[in-house]
């Protein structure tokens, strides 16, 4: 059982706590207006969880009565507990909605930081009126301390202001394997001021909204697999070529990862014992470096199975045996025949390294 699993229990147990807290508010708000002669519900409501201002008259003049401490108390405690309780819940709505969809996960995951930001606020400002601390003149001046602060966190801004176009233009989304600045890695959450990304090692790189750039998104569309195979220059190529013509259409079934192909390229480079040739398929971007190294594996069976193999520095004590392969003229066409094809079927799939 991993650790969601473990934790999964014990937000259920809260988000029912919540559920039910919520639900007695609710019912004695209604009471408390429906039924205004109800004693217990509105003396209750009245003396702790709004605290309507009691007067009392002493001759001709009449004073306000200020609350105690422990309606003060009391009422600080009933709006925490409403305040998380919903916090709770709107949290509990957002993972079951983030489920949909990579985009949905993305505003949902936003949404998820300003609610919980926003009901720790709210929190520390009736734990302070619990104390005694007076908030509304605290509330009054946020809008001094706002400019300050905003003097002062001019990049909290710029971060919060970037993140909010990431989501706005639909940059990239949770879930999708993006590359920025050379790292590449699966956005695993976009909060408020930071993203995440998860790379193939397990690394996670945190980047503040503002210094994002150079974004490539790998997900959006198909994402190119290339290798380079070899085979000794003893080896005629349209032999090879013929190979790849009878093998190719299994290829695929064999490596499920494929979207397109794969595709014969040509010789990509000529090393001191071996041709070089590229081939190609698409594929998702989180399925490219397995489905390059199926390719791989699928050819080096392919060549093996025909007596084949690919040269490499040795120390040859007496005559180096060469190959007894031969081509005819019929595979020399049909080999032809499949280049061309193939360069027909691949030409809008180039390498970048090519």
């Amino acid at each position: 059982m991993n650790k969601n699993d473990k934790k999964r229990p014990i937000h259920m147990v809260w988000f029912a706590l919540a559920i039910a807290y919520l639900i007695a508010y609710v019912v004695l708000v209604i009471v408390k207006f429906s039924t205004p002669e109800s004693g217990f519900a509105v003396n209750f409501f009245d003396k702790y969880v709004w605290i309507v201002k009691q007067t009392v008259t002493e001759g001709a003049e009449v004073i306000e009565v200020s609350p105690s401490m422990q309606q003060i108390a009391l009422n600080s405690l009933i709006n925490i507990l409403l305040i998380l309780s919903v916090a709770k819940i709107l949290r509990m709505l957002f993972r079951l909605r983030s489920k949909k969809s990579d985009r949905t996960k993305t505003v949902v995951s936003l949404l998820d930081g300003f609610v919980k930001y926003g009901a720790a606020i709210a929190v520390i400002i009736y734990v302070l009126k619990a104390c005694g601390v007076n908030t509304e003149a605290l509330i009054a001046s946020i809008g001094i301390l706002a400019l300050i602060v905003g003097l002062g966190a001019q990049s909290l801004i710029a971060d919060i202001i970037a993140g909010m176009f990431i989501i706005f233009e639909n940059e990239f989304n949770t879930g999708e394997i993006i590359s920025i600045d050379g790292f590449r890695g699966e956005v695993i959450e976009i909060g408020i001021r930071t993203t995440k990304l998860l790379d193939a090692a397990g690394n996670i790189k945190i980047m503040n909204h503002s210094d994002i750039k150079n974004v490539v998104n790998l997900s959006r569309e198909p994402s190119l697999a290339a290798v380079d195979v070899d085979f000794p220059y003893d080896v005629p190529i349209e032999y090879i070529e013929k190979l790849f013509d009878e093998k190719f259409a299994g290829l695929k079934d064999k490596i499920p990862g494929i979207i397109t192909g794969p595709f014969y390229k040509g010789v990509s480079e000529y090393k001191d014992s071996n041709v070089t040739v590229k081939i190609v398929a698409t594929c998702l971007e989180a399925d490219r470096f397995q489905v390059q190294r199926d390719l791989l594996r699928e050819y080096r069976a392919i060549i093996t199975a025909e007596g084949i193999d690919i040269s490499y520095p040795h120390v040859v004590i007496g005559q180096d045996e060469k190959s007894n392969i031969r081509v005819t003229q019929k595979d020399v066409k049909a080999a032809n025949q499949f280049v061309e094809e193939q360069k027909e079927l691949s030409k809008n799939l180039d390498d970048e390294h090519d």
